[in-house]
């Protein structure tokens, strides 16, 4: 008797690009259950039909990392593997840190992708080798890699979040701040929580000293 074959959600805003990846995996023994082009879709359709893996582009409307993040929360039973064209630090750690299992790149061999996701459902981690090196680098020497890319993560901070933070570096309240640039308080911690995750500290307080060094 033949097993039943696994099953995958996947996501991306390309039509195309999905249709190519969807018969690289049933010719690989996978069961394709639903295609979404954005975030939401991609955690909607995970709890709807709960499946073995989910797999996420990054920049797709709605964000792929958050969706990871999400999905992770919702139904972390569930494993996660992004697949993109990014070769950021940033989105290689965002993604394992919102709970990612793995982290494949669009140009792998497709023909090896069905390959890459059993090995995940079985406790690997999919990462190329090129990538792997750079986590290898973050742990080996963490404070010292961290203070060489300040420059480099806090130059990825919208003109937006650079507003936010100014604020709330004068000791303005999130309430405050939401009044001043006519925003909503939820949607000024969603930037604060953007600005954290790509200057890799764990609170607001954190953020304002290492953005005023950078600018000093």
């Amino acid at each position: 008797m033949n097993a039943e074959p696994l099953r995958v959600v996947m996501a991306d805003d390309h039509p195309r690009l999905r249709a190519h990846i969807r018969r690289s995996l049933e010719v690989g023994g996978f069961e394709v259950c639903a295609e979404a082009s954005s975030g939401p879709e991609a955690v909607r359709f995970t709890q709807e039909h709960q499946p073995d893996v989910v797999l996420l582009d990054i920049h797709m409307p709605g964000g792929g990392i958050r969706a990871a993040a999400e999905i992770s929360r919702l139904l972390p039973e569930i494993a996660i593997v992004m697949l993109t064209v990014s070769r950021d630090d940033s989105d290689l750690f965002d993604s394992l840190r919102a709970g990612a299992s793995g982290y494949l790149l669009k140009d792998t061999d497709p023909e090896r992708l069905p390959a890459a996701l059993r090995g995940v459902l079985s406790g690997e981690a999919a990462i190329p080798r090129t990538l792997v090196a750079r986590i290898l680098d973050e742990f080996r020497m963490p404070g010292q890699r961290r203070l060489g890319r300040r420059s480099t993560a806090t130059g990825l901070l919208t003109s937006r979040e650079w507003e936010v933070m100014g604020l709330l570096g004068e000791g303005l309240s999130t309430d405050d701040v939401a009044k001043r640039l006519f925003l909503s308080p939820t949607t000024v911690r969603v930037h604060i929580s953007s600005v954290l995750r790509k200057l890799r500290v764990k609170d607001r307080q954190a953020a304002i000293d290492l953005l005023r060094d950078d600018r000093s």
